[in-house]
């Protein structure tokens, strides 16, 4: 690993830590005339997500699986709009695509929040493993579809992807997991994708002044663990018998989770930085070699995978803002 790539994951001191919160994060910060678009705006951290940004002034954009459920849980908030969006479905990306930026609209936040975690194995499109295709290609043909709606010389795009990528790096011999699925890895592989997408993301946007960042927001229990059977939660010590989530040290409440991701779109502190992975409301250390949890992995920062990456998501979605 090469110290040139590793010298940028550097804790900046931004003032802000675990504890704070979305509203934290965003005191004296105007969002007024901003547009903003998250992915799973109507959920766990989206939800507080969506929520945050709009008491800062945002209008703000929430493409969702369940429109009529993102309208009932976003009830009540002001500047919110919902479309449909099935990030598993790649003709569903392509149609609310094309819906948004015939509306004519510069995007200024892009939150690519939501995502699933652990499932059964499952298979999309055109028998991709679901992990990877709904957490990572979906939002990258989402992004690099809406691509010309994102606003030159300030825009941000956040990819919220987790520790879980120390779980694994990309399975270049078996993205789809043909053998052996792991459900934990699967997801680890995902969320490494997350990463390495806007490392390059980053390289290919700089220069028009849009930034990228991923990041970590935290442990949290949310609706991002339907899929985990009570008795493996029970056996991780997140919930008791009874399905009561057990306090722990590190937790997070919704609130603090979703402080990283709006941290990493509006906070000037980053002005000038891109292509970072972030946690706790700040730059992440490189991971220690020891393979204690905190910190990024060197894999998920690594420009070459992340580049081979972009190729292989182009070819499979037929999408390459940047082609040419």
């Amino acid at each position: 690993m090469s110290t040139a790539r590793t010298t940028a994951q550097r804790r900046i001191g931004s003032g802000f830590g675990a504890h704070s919160t979305a509203d934290d994060v965003l005191a004296g910060i105007d969002l007024t005339g901003r547009l903003a678009l998250v992915t799973g705006g109507y959920s766990g951290l989206g939800l507080e997500t969506t929520r945050a940004l709009t008491k800062a002034g945002a209008r703000v954009v929430v493409p969702a699986r369940r429109p009529a459920a993102a309208r009932e849980a976003l009830a009540g908030l002001d500047g919110v709009e919902v479309d449909a969006l099935d990030l598993g479905d790649l003709d569903s990306v392509r149609a609310f695509t094309e819906r948004f930026l015939a509306s004519g609209r510069a995007l200024d936040l892009v939150i690519d929040n939501a995502g699933i975690m652990a499932c059964p194995e499952t298979r999309v499109g055109p028998g991709w493993e679901a992990q990877f295709a709904t957490n990572h290609l979906g939002h990258f043909a989402l992004v690099n579809r809406l691509w010309p709606a994102i606003e030159p010389g300030g825009a941000r795009v956040v990819s919220v992807s987790s520790r879980g990528h120390h779980f694994s790096g990309i399975r270049w011999d078996d993205v789809d997991w043909r053998e052996g699925y792991d459900k934990w890895q699967a997801y680890g592989q995902a969320k490494t994708a997350n990463v390495l997408f806007a490392v390059h993301l980053d390289r290919l946007a700089r220069d028009r002044g849009v930034r990228a960042f991923s990041l970590h927001p935290g442990g949290i229990l949310t609706p991002l663990q339907r899929h985990l059977p009570r008795e493996e939660m029970v056996a991780n010590g997140w919930i008791d018998e009874d399905g009561t989530p057990i306090p722990r040290a590190g937790m997070k409440t919704p609130e603090q989770g979703a402080a990283t991701q709006v941290w990493a779109a509006t906070s000037p502190d980053l002005a000038g930085r891109g292509g970072l992975y972030l946690e706790d409301c700040d730059v992440a250390e490189p991971a220690p070699a020891d393979g204690g949890r905190g910190g990024v992995r060197d894999y998920a920062t690594d420009p070459e995978q992340a580049a081979r990456l972009w190729d292989l998501s182009a070819e499979r979605t037929g999408v390459n803002a940047f082609a040419g």
